[in-house]
């Protein structure tokens, strides 16, 4: 992470840094913007933590007149690992939450990293855009999608966020979803549990041998 002043051309003065060290940006992203003052979190391969390179590439980001303080911090992926987003109706939402989160601490007490983000929606438009935006939020790798009835456009993207590899997984609802989704699961709690398994490392489940089947 790195503090820096909030004014034009800073991300271009950081990256020529890592750009010279011959560092991959994997993530970035702003933060704490106040006072004119912001926070850039930075993930980074090809080059190693506590390493001598490392070193040399934070002094000289140290160096920089526009940066306060440089500081290490683990990566979001170690952190928080892969995101399950759900996505819906409020009183099914929660249910497929309650699910998912206990699923998930069963992995997650064993080592792995699973978080679980949710957000209660109504109507095709906003469905459908929330559906196609889980395909750029960072580390997310399942989306639910939880209701009574949802068809369309939002249909239509969950289409698009398969061909871009994120698992879908749909209440059996009224509408032309659950034709879309990779797997449809009747009851919510169940559906959470599920969809933590789908994208767990050390479960037994392979949702490939599931796409399109109906529980």
């Amino acid at each position: 992470m790195i503090g820096t002043v909030d004014e034009p051309g800073i991300l271009h003065e950081l990256t020529r840094v890592i750009f010279e060290h011959g560092a991959n940006i994997t993530y970035v992203d702003i933060a704490e913007r106040r006072e004119r003052h912001s926070t850039v979190y930075f993930e980074l391969e090809d080059v190693s933590a506590g390493s001598e390179a490392a070193e040399v590439l934070l002094r000289d980001l140290k160096a920089l007149p526009v940066v306060r303080e440089v500081e290490r911090a683990p990566s979001f992926a170690k952190v928080y690992g892969k995101r399950i987003i759900v996505v819906g109706g409020g009183a099914q939402v929660g249910q497929v939450v309650v699910g998912a989160v206990a699923e998930a601490d069963r992995h997650n007490i064993r080592g792995e990293k699973i978080s679980v983000d949710t957000i209660p929606l109504v109507g095709e438009e906003d469905l459908a855009a929330a559906a196609r935006a889980v395909a750029r939020l960072p580390r997310a790798v399942a989306l639910v999608l939880a209701g009574a009835l949802m068809g369309g456009d939002v249909a239509q993207a969950v289409r698009e966020v398969r061909e871009k590899g994120i698992i879908v997984l749909s209440l059996n609802m009224a509408g032309s979803v659950p034709d879309a989704a990779d797997l449809v699961v009747s009851d919510p709690v169940q559906c959470g549990v599920m969809a933590v398994m789908a994208v767990s490392s050390s479960a037994r489940f392979d949702i490939r041998r599931q796409t399109g089947r109906r529980y």
